[in-house]
């Protein structure tokens, strides 16, 4: 490898990198050098801060903005978790490392956190073994279906059914069909929650799972949840808990009290890791005792010296779902939070989660629709059905909400709810910050009488004027145009 490197550099006069000796003797291939040298700009480190600062001031950011969006937890990321990340032994290890003869022995930091993370979100959840492979929630719904679906097959069973409710998530039903499932789709009841009587009319020894979200996304807790998940296992089914939610319930309850079989959590949202711009993520799935010799391979043990390695031999396994351990990075920031929290901090985060949310419910109730009003866990879907009346839709509100330098909340989801507004306040936002949406959430519907065209114009303080979305999807033009 050494020496690769060093072929790799020869030629490059002048270069001056640590334990790393160039060998005169080697010459670059001359048809990989350069004839002229490139033309770059010349600016100044000055002009180049002002570039970027600026940049950075055009897009929404958690450390500078508010952010209620329901479905996917934007709460503030702490930066002490930064720093756990890039500290030498961490950042500076080749991910083969542990792959390779010996390599192990100089990755035991690594090893140790991924087994221990493993152990406590075991903990957390009331499973009993994890994977840190899948790379995003989305990837551990396929990794926690394709688990079902192995299972099944081990019990010499072809079973036909997914069931989830309509207001799931629409990554369950895209999960279950990626997986070779047909989805059988169960309504909501008057109480906001999966309509039990429809879904044990649909139960059958054809069902192979049933993937819930605990509480659902309209931010209910389903008080029948321990029947429905007793139902699923008198026909043989399993239950499977899609985590997104999970920071509602930290401490208080465990999915696998509960009965869910298979679990999958978003570090990236429940444990504070970074989650804006897409990525990266990391969706970790537990199981059951029963299932965990299904789990993708490989797996991190510890041996009987207290030392750790990578385990291969489970035959029964899925194999490789992901490279490596996942998202190191992500599982690395997330072990930091949880060991800083601890349990009673654990619970806090839940208790405020929950606080917050009902707080911003009941004094919004007096402006807006609440289909399903009742106490609510972390999150709460409004409706601007009242407003829609006037002429004033729940996108309006949005725009209105960004020209206030706020994150609109999330819009049109779920899908059962029309013009929703789904809202997560989460537990890292002060009482100071949740009175400021609150006002402007009442102005906004105050608007709709007393100055509609303001809501319609929003927002009104950028640099180019609010588009027409519709002509914008269809006549699609990237080129910039000044105003």
């Amino acid at each position: 490898m050494q020496l690769i490197f060093e072929k790799s550099v020869k030629g490059r006069k002048g270069l001056k990198l640590p334990n790393c000796t160039v060998n005169p003797d080697i010459e670059f291939p001359k048809k990989y050098l350069r004839a002229k040298d490139v033309e770059l700009p010349e600016v100044s480190e000055l002009d180049v801060v002002r570039h970027y600062t600026n940049l950075s001031k055009l897009n929404f950011s958690v450390d500078s903005n508010f952010y209620p969006l329901g479905s996917c937890t934007m709460k503030y990321n702490p930066k002490f978790t930064e720093k756990i990340a890039a500290l030498d032994g961490f950042l500076d290890l080749h991910p083969l490392m542990p792959q390779l003869r010996g390599g192990g022995m100089l990755a035991q930091g690594s090893l140790e956190v991924v087994y221990k993370i493993e152990r406590l979100l075991s903990e957390i959840t009331g499973m009993d073994a994890f994977t840190m492979q899948p790379l995003a929630g989305a990837h551990g719904e396929l990794t926690g279906v394709m688990i079902i679906a192995a299972y099944h097959r081990y019990q010499g069973q072809q079973r036909k059914y997914i069931i989830v409710p309509d207001s799931s998530h629409g990554t369950n039903p895209a999960s279950a069909a990626i997986a070779g499932y047909e989805v059988i789709i169960v309504p909501t009841d008057e109480n906001g929650c999966m309509d039990i009587n429809e879904f044990k009319n649909k139960l059958s020894e054809d069902v192979a799972g049933i993937m819930l979200t605990c509480p659902n996304t309209l931010g209910i807790y389903n008080s029948q949840i321990k029947s429905i998940c007793d139902a699923a296992h008198e026909v043989g089914a399993l239950v499977y808990y899609d985590g997104a939610n999970l920071n509602a319930i930290l401490g208080k309850s465990r999915p696998g009290d509960l009965g869910f079989d298979i679990v999958h959590l978003n570090l990236h949202k429940t444990f504070a890791t970074p989650h804006g711009g897409g990525g990266p993520g990391a969706g970790p799935v537990g199981v059951i005792k029963k299932l965990k010799d299904f789990l993708p391979i490989s797996r991190v043990k510890m041996r009987t010296d207290g030392t750790y390695a990578l385990d291969y031999d489970k035959p029964k396994s899925l194999g490789f779902i992901a490279p490596f351990c996942g998202n190191f990075g992500v599982i690395l920031k997330s072990y930091a939070y949880i060991m800083l929290l601890g349990k009673s901090g654990l619970i806090a985060v839940a208790e405020r989660a929950v606080l917050n949310a009902n707080y911003c419910r009941v004094l919004l109730k007096k402006y807006f629709s609440i289909p399903y009003d009742r106490m609510c866990m972390h999150e709460f879907v409004i409706s601007a059905q009242l407003q829609k009346e006037k002429g004033i839709s729940a996108l309006d509100i949005a725009k209105y909400l960004i020209s206030k330098g706020i994150h609109p909340p999330t819009i049109y989801f779920p899908l059962i709810v029309k013009e929703a507004m789904m809202i997560e306040p989460t537990e890292t936002e002060s009482k100071e910050t949740l009175d400021n949406f609150i006002e402007l959430m009442i102005e906004a519907a105050k608007l709709c009488d007393s100055d509609p065209q303001k809501l319609h114009d929003a927002p009104d303080n950028m640099p180019v004027k609010r588009l027409d979305e519709t002509k914008a999807a269809r006549d699609l033009n990237l080129r910039w145009q000044k105003s």
